[in-house]
């Protein structure tokens, strides 16, 4: 993952043969925990993110669950929260050797009061160079992704 993601709201991409990775960062003027309230709550992500149809399961510690994204409709994605660190850092990850995502979420707190927010997803695996022409470009999805989680974060409660 990119050692430090721009919060610029804009996507980055980076790729070799076997790694590919989508970044996006952006700051929203609100504190980590009301961020972090949005990204937990399963049964309402389709309310405020644009990119995102259900998600079934709970978003916690070693759960797993099932995200059905407007990308790839009809397809769901398993995965397992593989670190949850309240606050401050999320990890959502599947497959194995031959192909493998894993999509990190990071808020990093400022002293004005407001949170950096960052996601990253790496995909990797034997069998990457010959599917990666067949993904999608996420680049503008990640986009919408932190414009919506912005948005959302920054309403008066």
């Amino acid at each position: 993952m990119a050692d430090t993601i721009p919060t610029t709201g804009r996507a980055s991409k980076s790729k070799t043969t076997f790694r590919m990775e989508y970044a996006v960062g952006t700051n929203i003027k609100a504190a980590p925990d009301r961020i972090w309230a949005l990204l937990t709550n399963a049964r309402d992500f389709p309310r405020w993110n644009s990119t995102v149809q259900s998600i079934e399961g709970d978003i916690a510690s070693g759960q797993k669950i099932k995200v059905f994204v407007k990308i790839a409709p009809g397809r769901a994605f398993k995965l397992t929260v593989s670190e949850f660190v309240p606050n401050q850092r999320m990890v959502w990850s599947d497959g194995n050797f031959m192909f493998r995502g894993v999509r990190t979420y990071t808020l990093t707190p400022k002293n004005d009061g407001s949170t950096d927010f960052s996601m990253a997803e790496v995909f990797s695996g034997a069998m990457l160079p010959m599917i990666a022409g067949s993904l999608p470009d996420f680049g503008p999805e990640f986009e919408k992704y932190a414009a919506d989680l912005k948005r959302e974060a920054e309403k008066s409660k």
